[in-house]
């Protein structure tokens, strides 16, 4: 991982979990991908994708979770759930948008 990558994740999940996200799991990987952040929050299963930006040269951060990541996150989660055992009664999607620059971070709830 790059040192933007890493940064970028650290400072999101000192973000959302301020917000009270209790942090399961990060960067959890399979043969299939990665996933940044699985997170609760209640009941509430969450797998929250980071992306980091030193600016907006090359667009917003979230612009980059297109709908192919998005199904690719999508297929991550189950497995996630099927080898971690990890049930919730609610799933969501997260995007972490992390503005490497000043720190900020955009949190998008159920942004898919």
């Amino acid at each position: 991982m790059s040192s933007k990558g890493k940064a970028g994740e650290d400072r999101a999940a000192e973000f959302i979990a301020g917000l009270g996200y209790r942090i399961i799991d990060r960067n959890w990987r399979c043969a299939r991908g990665e996933i940044d952040i699985v997170a609760r929050e209640g009941a509430t299963l969450i797998f929250v994708e980071v992306k980091a930006r030193r600016s907006q040269k090359f667009g917003f951060p979230a612009e980059a979770v297109n709908p192919r990541k998005q199904e690719r996150l999508r297929l991550l989660a189950l497995h996630y759930i099927s080898a971690s055992g990890q049930g919730a009664p609610d799933y969501r999607f997260d995007v972490a948008a992390v503005n490497l620059h000043d720190g900020s971070v955009e949190l998008i709830r159920g942004a898919f």
